[in-house]
Order: structure tokens, then sequence, then C-alpha cells
């Protein structure tokens, strides 16, 4: 995974993704997106890893499609070849925490992707857009799921549909960002939420509580009920709800037993 377009780490249970085009300011490109879709799926299925941080090389995040070919940047592609995704899985399938640490700029692609992690640090004096369709072309990478989910349809009908760019300010304002700080705090602020996620909490209730979150939306309340029931029944009486409680008590770190492979439960319906 670690290559030209992007770097992969891991330290201490935490992963870090860089996107790693920062002479054009992290520019998506097809490499990059082949890789990320390959560091997402290895940061779900390896139970080392407990949290996932993604940012960018340089000053800027992403600043969307690379418009190097000019004129024939959006030319048709072979349906076989083509997805709006970008990359597969998007950040909100694994079922891993994972936090954009939007260091610099994030414009189109590059905030569509952000967009789609669990929690968004973002640097006071950057700016965002989703401005595909000042592009002659459309949002992207779930856009239509996630920002609505993140602002509600009439917010997002207002970043959508005008394509405009907005500042840390306004983004804060309208919930985009889960903190907004200096860029030089960016990643920083986000491995020290990734740590004490990767420390303090159980990796299977973590998973489950992810999914569960992001099917929300797309569930009524006795839907919502009868899974966290169920996922109840799962967690109760085993390994890590006996640790989570004694550790506690006894006032030190807890010590989990529990894994996301190999302890993952049916899904209720």
């Amino acid at each position: 995974m670690t290559g030209t377009d992007l770097r992969f780490e891991v330290d201490g249970g935490v992963a870090l993704i860089t996107l790693n085009r920062p002479e054009q300011r992290n520019a998506f490109s097809g490499a990059m997106g082949e890789a990320l879709g390959h560091a997402y799926r290895t940061c779900d299925g390896d139970d080392a890893i407990r949290a996932v941080v993604l940012t960018g090389a340089g000053d800027a995040f992403c600043t969307g499609a690379d418009l190097a070919l000019g004129g024939e940047t959006f030319a048709a592609r072979e349906p076989a070849n083509f997805s709006a995704a970008a990359f597969d899985p998007p950040a909100f399938a694994i079922r891993k925490p994972v936090i954009a640490a939007v260091n610099g700029h994030a414009i189109g692609l590059g905030f569509t992707m952000a967009l789609q992690c669990d929690l968004r640090i973002l640097a006071r004096e950057g700016k965002y857009g989703v401005v595909q369709v000042r592009r002659g072309v459309m949002p992207d990478a779930y856009a239509h799921f996630t920002l609505p989910r993140i602002v509600g349809v009439s917010r997002a009908a207002d970043l959508l549909l005008t394509g405009r760019k907005i500042d840390a300010q306004e983004a804060e304002q309208l919930g985009l960002a889960s903190r907004v700080v200096p860029a030089a705090e960016v990643l920083p602020t986000a491995l020290a939420i990734a740590r004490d996620i990767a420390h303090n909490t159980a990796p299977l209730s973590v998973a489950v509580t992810k999914r569960l979150l992001w099917e929300s939306s797309l569930l009524d309340p006795a839907a919502i009920e009868r899974r966290e029931t169920a996922l109840h029944h799962h967690l109760m009486a085993r390994a890590d709800a006996v640790e989570g409680v004694v550790a506690y008590l006894e006032r030190r770190a807890p010590q989990w037993k529990l894994s996301v492979s190999r302890d993952w439960p049916a899904w209720p319906e």
C-alpha cells in the first residue's frame, strides 16, 4: 500500500493513511484510489488496528480530481472501469473508526472522501467545498448519502447545488467539523483521539456501534431497538462486558479479549 501516491503506517493500534502527492496538493489519482481501498480493507480485517487517521501530505488534504488533463479530465469511461465511488470500500463501511485529519484545503472529491469519515478535524486555514457542479459533473463518493446525514437535506442542497466553497468557521457552524484547530494541530489532534479509542474502548463494541450508527438514518425506531437489543445480547456477559466494569472499578487500563474479526455477530434484521 505504501507507494508513490499513498503512505500507510501503523503504530500503537492506530493506522495513519497519508494521501501523498504534495506537489499536486494531493490531487486524486487512480493509483491513490486503488491504494486507499486496499488500505481500508486492511484496516477492517486487522484486529491489531483499532482506529484509522486519514490525512494529506504537505499543506493540503486533497484538492479533488487531478485536472492535469484539462478538458479530458472527465472524459467518458468504460462502464466496467468506472465508479463514482472512486475507491472501495468507503470509510463508513469499515469496522474501525476513521478520523479525517483535514490539514488544509479539501475540495471536490477531497471533501467528499472526508465526509465518509466518522470524525473530521478541520484546519482553521482551509477552504472546503463539494464543487463538482461547477466542473460540469456531479458530487461523488456517496456525498448524496453522507452530507444530508451530517447537515440535513436543506443545508446539503445549499452545498451540493451551488458548489460553493466555505471556510472552517462555516463548516463548524454547519456541523461538518468535529473540531476546528490550526493546521499544525490537526494531525496531532486526530492522532490523540485515535489513540484514546485504541487504548480505552472495546473494539467489538465500537465496531457494532459504528455500523448501527451509519445505518440509523435508514431505519425506524422499532428497527433500531431490535438491533440494539440483539447486539446487547451478543455483548452482555462476555469477556469485554466483564473486563470493562472491573477495569473501571480497579482504576486500571482494560485488557480487551473480543475481536472484530473473530467475534463479529450475525447482523440483526
